[in-house]
């Protein structure tokens, strides 16, 4: 476990959250459709997260990609994902991305973990920058990312293109190690 506080708990990906990621990827479908697609596509089915949850079990270890799963702390149930993607080592900066469950969307959950994993970036992986690529209507990430001290640095023209729709323009949030 990489943290734990008296409501929910931040581990990364095992093997045996294969069932756990179906579930909460196929209750909130609605929601990830939109901004984690790829996600969505590939844990529609358990065979399909079995594979999904291998290969990121496989990138955690080789320091590709990191996904970290939220559960309630007396529970096995993923309430939640958390990505630190986009890793450049070089440059020392990451990205993260995250999704919470309907039923637990507006508690602080994510906000606390967007905390916690910044200073893990931080301190543990070396990470100087971290960011957060948000639409501007998606008011609750925006909230998180302003509630952690993320700093928004500029638009990003046509970043990212949903499915069936066209480029959209994205806000680029910052935090700096301190």
């Amino acid at each position: 476990m990489l943290f734990n506080s008296n409501r929910f708990k931040i581990e990364p990906i095992q093997t045996k959250d294969s069932w756990g990621i179906c579930n909460f990827v196929v209750a909130n479908e609605d929601r990830l459709k939109r901004y984690f697609p790829k996600t969505l596509a590939q844990n529609l089915n358990p065979e399909l997260s079995k594979l999904f949850v291998d290969k990121k079990v496989k990138e955690f270890e080789n320091k590709e990609e990191f996904l970290f799963t939220i559960k309630p702390k007396d529970s096995n149930k993923i309430i939640g994902l958390i990505y630190l993607k986009e890793i450049d080592w070089h440059s020392k900066q990451g990205e993260l991305a995250y999704a919470i469950d309907y039923d637990f969307e507006g508690k602080g959950i994510i906000t606390k973990a967007v905390n916690y994993l910044s200073q893990f970036a931080f301190q543990n992986l070396k990470l100087k920058t971290l960011q957060i690529i948000v639409h501007n209507t998606n008011l609750g990430s925006i909230k998180v990312a302003e509630n952690c001290n993320f700093t928004c640095i500029k638009t990003l023209e046509k970043e990212y293109t949903p499915p069936n729709e066209a480029p959209l323009n994205m806000e680029l949030y910052e935090l700096y190690k301190p």
